[in-house]
């Protein structure tokens, strides 16, 4: 790891004091890995390698070695785990969302938080997943996708256009916002490079601004939580504490969690007290009591009584789709009004009817509650050659079916006389040969 800018290590000394010393030597540490199991694709524990302990703060968390390849395997592309660092899982515990609650991740991307609200939402209530940056919201939209959330919506705008649309239109709200990244500079030596005095001074700027969008966006009674993966007080505590200055009707919340107790509602995550890398988070209600509202959206087509009766031929167990995002059908209960917004993701993507025919959606084979169909059983070998677009031989009765791995779906394949034609779709196809580090 390059040397730590004299000026951090100065102000941290100014954090710490007689910690200093401790706090160094654990920046010189290799960084701790982890990952969430995802409750609703369970695999037997010996499926994915180097599973350690369990993070204390997060149910479905574990450690995991440096050295395990996970991020490489078939099941890592079905959607059975998210590999996140241990520390970044502390802010959508510490807001907790409840099954059939509105939550919104304001500044979602990669989506290691949002797929973390959205499996703890339990297919009840409505996640909104936004990201600003066009790019960044695609990924986060494909890990949507992985993780098989079917209760959420992926947007990619700016948070005071939300607030224009959407005001106290949210039980709970996370506002993870951009940071000057101090506390990843252990897994991030790029960030040292980065890091100045300036950019932290912006990034508060920035972080305030986002700060007063979350607090319009969250009902009265509401929560919010407010993160970064920073050490700078500027960018945390002071932050806060001027927040609550602007917003008199928000008050900090004390919190516990197994391993973090924060009797004052705020909690820095050290990587010498903490078995992680830095994360700071502040849990905030609002004051009053009054339902979350979202309008509801009238901006979308239905779909045709033909595109429905196509859709029950090819699974009578379908849900019921309420609208079409371009030709694909979807499904999401209590969508909120998305004229002139950029949608990427509206709910569970089903497919699309074509000439009387029915073509699925890969969402619909990863979701975690797929279809009563076909499934075509893979090993480890055949998942990664289906993982990589390859054709496969498969004696099985023709149409639709799931490419599974330990009874996980991968996707779809059609079966035609013996061969399994490969339905994955190709912006995904990959070699499984490199590992894939998911972010935060």
């Amino acid at each position: 790891m390059p040397e730590l800018p004299q000026a951090f290590v100065s102000r941290v000394a100014d954090s710490l004091g007689e910690a200093l010393p401790a706090f160094l030597s654990a920046m010189a540490d290799p960084p701790l890995r982890g990952l969430r199991l995802n409750p609703f694709k369970p695999v037997p524990e010996g499926c994915l390698p180097g599973l350690g302990g369990a993070v204390p703060w997060e149910p479905t968390g574990r450690f995991l070695a440096a050295d395990s390849p996970v991020g490489s395997q078939p099941l890592h592309e079905a959607g059975a785990c998210y590999i996140q660092e241990p520390s970044a899982m502390l802010p959508a515990a510490v807001l907790a969302p409840r099954p059939g609650e509105k939550v919104l991740d304001l500044c979602a991307a990669p989506g290691g938080k949002s797929t973390q609200l959205g499996l703890r939402l339990v297919e009840e209530g409505l996640l909104v997943c936004n990201e600003i940056v066009p790019k960044r919201a695609q990924i986060l939209s494909g890990n949507v996708e992985r993780l098989g959330l079917t209760r959420c919506l992926v947007i990619s705008e700016r948070p005071d256009a939300l607030v224009a649309r959407w005001p106290g239109g949210f039980d709970a709200v996370l506002a993870d916002a951009p940071c000057s990244g101090e506390g990843m500079f252990r897994r991030n030596p790029e960030a040292i490079q980065e890091w100045s005095k300036a950019h932290a001074a912006g990034c508060a700027a920035r972080q305030a601004e986002i700060l007063d969008s979350a607090a319009a966006l969250t009902r009265p009674g509401g929560r919010l939580v407010y993160s970064t993966c920073t050490f700078n007080p500027a960018e945390n505590e002071d932050n806060v504490k001027a927040f609550l200055r602007r917003h008199p009707d928000f008050s900090l919340t004390p919190f516990a969690l197994p391993g973090v107790d924060a009797p004052e509602g705020m909690a820095t995550l050290w990587p010498h007290l903490y078995p992680g890398e830095g994360q700071f988070a502040a849990l905030m209600k609002r004051a009053g009591d009054a339902p979350a509202f979202l309008p509801p959206d009238a901006s979308l087509p239905a779909p045709d009584r033909a595109a429905l009766r196509t859709l029950s031929a090819f699974a009578p167990d379908a849900p019921h789709p309420d609208a079409l995002l371009g030709q694909t059908l979807t499904c999401l209960p209590g969508c909120p009004d998305l004229r002139g917004l950029r949608v990427l993701r509206r709910g569970l993507h089903l497919g699309a009817a074509k000439d009387g025919r029915f073509v699925p959606d890969h969402a619909w084979a990863l979701a975690v509650t797929p279809p009563a169909l076909p499934r075509v059983s893979l090993t480890e070998a055949e998942a990664r050659r289906y993982l990589a677009g390859e054709t496969l031989a498969q004696d099985a009765p023709n149409g639709w079916a799931f490419a599974t791995v330990e009874g996980l779906p991968l996707g779809w394949v059609k079966l035609v006389n013996g061969t399994a034609k490969n339905h994955y779709p190709k912006g995904l196809r990959r070699n499984l040969s490199a590992r894939r580090e998911e972010d935060l």
